[in-house]
């Protein structure tokens, strides 16, 4: 009742319990800023008492105070902090060290509890965050695998019904030209000129289809569509290609193909317009369990800056188009030898 009385003046919640059983079920309850524990009590004694609340993982941590008014007490002390007690005060008590103390660990507990919380909260918004984040990627990976089908479908109607109906055309022309008698040149010489506008438009009508989707990398591989797309680069631009491929890379599935395909063309097209390169060389192995593809070129060689720049968005799709395989791209660049791209992918979801 004195220190109840005593402890009052700081303004806090005070729970008084009169026997080591009745202050365990009180622990069980709630949470303390600091405990204060009578080493002699009925029934279970102090140490006892201490001992089972340290064992709680509720109250493993609370700072407990071991007071006692008996001098042959002193010889137990070191038996409190046995127990886990974090003071041992003989009566009488001070009142004014007393409540510098236990003011003390009021604050501290405050302290922690506000901690505590702003933990939480920065948790809760890391995961939002990551929610979120997990969200994007695969509103991104959707809409990847939904344009890819699209230039799919365009490519293959840009193929096949503009194909024919310009084959078609060319087959009418053909047959006109039997109906025309030798001596009527101005119309032979103006078929001559449509059969080569036609067969100019042929010619891009596949180059068109051919952009948006290989024919070749569904009919044959992603090995073949890799030394097509090589050597159809190596003509347009005059840099030299090297490529090194396995002579088959059946067994990978279509996304993971269009993946490391797309990759390639990335790169590529940096290779072109930034490298300054006059030679790329291109090597792909297939593993029992892994994919690799390795791209380097002699060009001026990428900085650490430039691959870290957010606005690299070019680099940013291709990373982001191993994160669904759990791949990995690295890229390197020494100034002067070139830059070196490194593809990896796991041939199977784990």
């Amino acid at each position: 009742m004195a220190l109840q009385e005593l402890l009052q003046c700081l303004g806090q919640n005070l729970v008084l319990a009169n026997s080591g059983e009745e202050a365990l079920r009180c622990v069980l309850k709630g949470d303390f800023a600091v405990i204060l524990l009578d080493a002699r009590m009925p029934g279970v004694d102090g140490f006892e008492t201490a001992r089972l609340i340290r064992e709680r993982q509720r109250s493993r941590h609370t700072p407990i105070i071991f007071i006692t008014g008996a001098y042959e007490d002193l010889g137990s002390m070191f038996r409190g902090y046995e127990v886990g007690a974090v003071d041992y005060i003989v009566k009488p008590v001070i009142p004014e060290v007393l409540k510098s103390k236990i003011s003390i660990f009021i604050e501290l507990y405050a302290k922690n509890a506000a901690l505590v919380k702003e933990i939480a909260g920065h948790k809760l918004t890391e995961q939002r965050l990551r929610e979120s984040e997990e969200k994007l990627r695969a509103l991104a990976g959707r809409l990847q695998s939904v344009r890819e089908q699209e230039q799919i479908r365009i490519a293959r109607e840009i193929h096949d019904e503009l194909g024919q109906a310009l084959t078609g055309l060319k087959m009418d022309l053909t047959w006109l030209v039997g109906k025309l008698w030798a001596d009527q040149k101005p119309l032979i010489e103006k078929i001559a000129s449509m059969f080569r506008l036609i067969d100019d438009t042929i010619h891009s009508v596949r180059k068109i289809a051919s952009g948006l989707r290989p024919g070749v990398l569904d009919e044959a591989g992603l090995a073949a569509a890799i030394g097509w797309q090589a050597k159809d680069f190596q003509l347009r631009t005059g840099i030299r290609c090297m490529v090194n491929l396995p002579p088959e890379s059946d067994g990978l599935d279509p996304e993971r193909s269009t993946a490391v395909f797309r990759i390639f063309q990335e790169v590529l097209t940096n290779v072109a317009r930034h490298a300054n390169a006059t030679r790329v060389d291109v090597h792909l192995r297939l593993d029992a369990d892994l994919l690799k593809l390795q791209i380097q070129d002699n060009g001026k060689g990428i900085t650490p800056v430039e691959i870290q720049n957010p606005k690299s968005l070019g680099i940013l799709g291709m990373r982001e188009r191993v994160l669904p395989f759990d791949g990995r791209i690295e890229i390197s660049g020494i100034r002067g030898k070139g830059t070196q791209v490194a593809v990896s992918i796991p041939r199977r979801s784990n």
